[in-house]
């Protein structure tokens, strides 16, 4: 019986492209759309867990991943 687990996305334009990065396991994928960046990078983690050893994902799994925002003093 497979569980679910919640991991972390971030998704940017790059020119004409949306790239999505989770941080969680340092997977990253790309899309036309948001939610096609979206999408390609959920489909890209889970053939992470398909394919990859118990020991990979061990050693690629950052367990605390924490997103904040900065005020930085700009020119």
């Amino acid at each position: 019986m497979s569980s679910t687990q919640q991991f972390t996305a971030l998704i940017e334009r790059e020119d004409n492209m949306y790239v999505a990065l989770c941080p969680d396991l340092d997977i990253a994928s790309q899309g036309k759309t948001v939610e096609e960046a979206r999408k390609n990078l959920q489909e890209a983690i889970e053939l992470f867990f398909e394919t990859a050893s118990n020991q990979e994902i061990k050693e690629r799994l950052h367990n605390e991943v924490f997103i904040t925002r900065l005020d930085i003093a700009v020119g």
